[in-house]
């Protein structure tokens, strides 16, 4: 449906709605709502998980479901086909996908394009602008619906879609946004040379701070000596490759003999499998429990308790990477000492030494070390912890990166439509 001139609401578009692991996405919808913006919710997967954040439960926004798979529903794709035919915007529309498909000959494309045609033809009047989380896949079906129908976009992109995104389809897409944002300084970095400077924005996500308790006044003066009250250790990610967990897993297996520790993992993902039997070969499967995805109340109680959080983050061979994650943020507001690797967007929130301590990405070795030192020394996980929250605190809460999406997402929403191109 072609939007009204009187339309302020806002589609934000997302991969999959609810995620466990996007809290970023969540929150940032939330706020925004809490401020005042008219949104809804299109998202291009069914959700795959039982369980969702309390967050999740308080976001009022309609969520709409596109076409996972155009054969599942072929009438509603034909529809959308045939009314989108009858646009302005239809030529365009198909010009920029043939170039596309030509370009990277997938049925990912088709899909693509068919999820638009439903989209454009569902969209509520009353809706003006689109915002889309990621710049890959998302922003695919954003560009051809907002083609057909005339409506404007904009983009937050992340991490995977910056850097396994082909740069002629970064540059082609920011070309046709009205603007964009990203969450670290180096994703922005790279967008900045595909695109004109001031097209993309760098505003992290932050942390909303009501969501989570204060920290523990204290904890116990764990160093590894006593077999009964161990070092506790814990992570919170998917378990895919640019997480770097079976370094994690090898980094644990060299830790000496005399020092009493478990580790606690949470999260879902691919390698799950793969990295208990990891753990069973290297000897140490009674120390490590993989508890899969959990909501955010189970995972602040199993950061209040942990004496020392991990996230041995690196380049996967896809050339997928973190940006900077959540739950770095998420183990800083408990006061919790971090050890990361210097990579992607960690180093921008913890320098190594003051907040944390970093390692070098895929250099179990020097993890191993990193653990073990800190491990056997509660005071100094104690000044780490106390440093990264207060950093926390000052420079990395929600409300300015907020303040910012809210002044844009207002502004967009106030220009005059724009008549699709016709060709």
């Amino acid at each position: 449906m072609l939007p009204s001139p009187a339309a302020r609401r806002i589609a934000v578009v997302v991969k999959g709605y609810p995620r466990l692991s996007e809290t970023f996405i969540a929150q940032e919808i939330l706020a925004l709502e809490q401020r005042g913006l008219d949104l809804e919710i299109w998202s291009l997967r069914h959700p795959t998980e039982r369980a969702v954040h309390p967050m999740h439960k308080a976001i009022r926004a309609k969520v709409a479901y596109l076409p996972e798979y155009l054969y599942e529903e072929p009438l509603r794709v034909l529809r959308g086909a045939l009314w989108s035919m009858g646009r302005k915007g239809f030529g365009a529309t198909i010009k920029a996908f043939w170039r596309d498909l030509k370009r990277d000959f997938t049925a990912n494309r088709v899909r693509r394009l068919g999820q638009a045609f439903a989209m454009a033809r569902e969209l509520p009047a009353d809706v003006r602008h689109l915002h889309v989380h990621y710049l890959h896949t998302p922003a695919s079906v954003v560009r051809y619906a907002a083609l057909l129908t005339g409506r404007t976009w904009t983009f937050s992109a992340h991490a995977k879609d910056i850097w396994t995104t082909p740069d002629w389809e970064k540059r082609e897409k920011m070309a046709e946004a009205r603007w964009g944002v990203t969450c670290t300084a180096q994703g922005a970095a790279h967008l900045q040379s595909l695109s004109r400077p001031e097209q993309v924005s760098l505003v992290y996500h932050g942390l909303d701070l009501s969501r989570f308790p204060a920290p523990p006044e204290s904890r116990p003066a764990r160093d590894g000596s006593d077999p009964l009250d161990p070092v506790r250790i814990v992570s919170v990610g998917r378990a895919v490759a640019k997480k770097g967990y079976g370094d994690l897993i090898q980094a644990l297996a060299a830790l000496p003999q005399d020092l009493h520790w478990r580790f606690a993992h949470v999260g879902g993902g691919e390698l799950l499998g793969s990295l208990k039997k990891q753990a069973e070969q290297a000897g140490i499967g009674d120390r490590v429990a993989f508890l899969g995805s959990k909501a955010q109340p189970d995972i602040i109680a199993l950061l209040q308790e942990a004496d020392l959080f991990v996230l041995p983050s690196k380049e996967a061979k896809s050339g997928d990477r973190d940006g900077l994650p959540n739950v770095i943020m998420e183990a800083a507001s408990q006061g919790l000492a971090i050890v990361a690797t210097d990579f992607a967007g960690i180093p921008e929130f913890i320098r190594s030494g003051t907040e944390g301590e970093l390692v070098p990405p895929g250099d179990w070795t020097v993890l191993s070390n990193a653990l073990n030192l800190l491990a056997r020394e509660p005071d100094r996980r104690k000044a780490l912890g106390s440093a990264a929250f207060t950093r926390l605190r000052r420079d990395f809460s929600m409300e300015g990166g907020i303040d910012v999406l809210e002044a844009r997402l207002r502004a967009v929403t106030d220009t005059p439509l724009r008549e699709p191109e016709r060709v």
